[in-house]
């Protein structure tokens, strides 16, 4: 529950989305019915805080915990993500409360996230949610990390500029910040176009859009996924993009 002094306080407001590195799948392994879980481990990193807060999937403000997006990526397990060691890497540079607003849902195309579609519209609802009813409060950036999905097709590759560049364009549009900061993950991780994608997300060339680029993360098992100290590592490189950037 938020008390007066909470809702007194400026709250910077940072959206999570794209697909299932940014859910975060840090420390989930398969247990010995072969079902895979969270492992439950939190890194000193993750660690919660009471300035950092969530928005739950019922659209209330909570503490924020790993896993974020346990109730918003419901199909799969969720774990460590970049979301926590990037709250912990910025809160001690600003003054207020950190709200963190998860919205990505893992294996999803580019396409998915179209303005229309279910998923886009639900990050916006969500997003303009985290604003209503606290003075104060200001969507700081969109931190976006997906892509994987669109490595498998040429066409979707190929494609990949054009619509992450409308995403853009209709996210800043639909919110009514046209200057909205968006950082965005070049992949770690993909399939036989992942250059491709690589190359799109690099060469975005928009005002206020910046690439933080997570090739080399050490991945897990399924060379898909990233561990949990690469989480770490990734959170705290989007803290320091965002700090250098955008946080006078």
């Amino acid at each position: 529950m938020e008390t007066n002094t909470d809702l007194n306080q400026k709250k910077h407001i940072f959206i999570l989305s794209g697909q299932s590195n940014m859910a975060g799948r840090g420390g989930v392994i398969k247990d010995h019915h072969n079902k895979k879980q969270w492992n439950g481990v939190v890194p000193p990193e993750c660690r919660p805080d009471p300035s950092i807060l969530r928005l739950s999937a019922a659209l209330k403000w909570e503490p924020a915990h790993v896993p974020l997006h346990a109730d918003i990526d419901t199909k799969k397990a969720c774990g460590v993500g970049p979301g926590m060691p990037f709250a912990n890497a910025v809160r001690g540079r600003v003054v207020g409360t950190l709200g963190l607003v998860p919205c990505a849902v893992g294996g999803t195309a580019i396409k998915e996230w179209a303005r229309g579609e279910e998923l886009y519209e639900n990050m916006v609802k969500r997003a303009k949610e985290s604003v209503k009813g606290v003075e104060k409060s200001e969507i700081k950036a969109l931190l976006w990390f997906q892509g994987e999905s669109d490595t498998s097709s040429e066409h979707d590759a190929e494609t990949y500029k054009i619509n992450m560049e409308n995403l853009i364009h209709n996210v800043r549009e639909d919110l009514n910040l046209p200057s909205l900061p968006l950082i965005q993950v070049a992949l770690a991780s993909g399939f036989e176009y992942i250059e491709k994608v690589r190359e799109a997300q690099k060469s975005i060339d928009l005002p206020n859009v910046i690439c933080v680029d997570a090739k080399g993360l050490q991945l897990k098992e399924d060379n898909l996924h990233l561990t949990t100290e690469a989480q770490v590592q990734l959170g705290q490189m989007l803290a320091e993009a965002y700090l250098t950037h955008f946080e006078a």
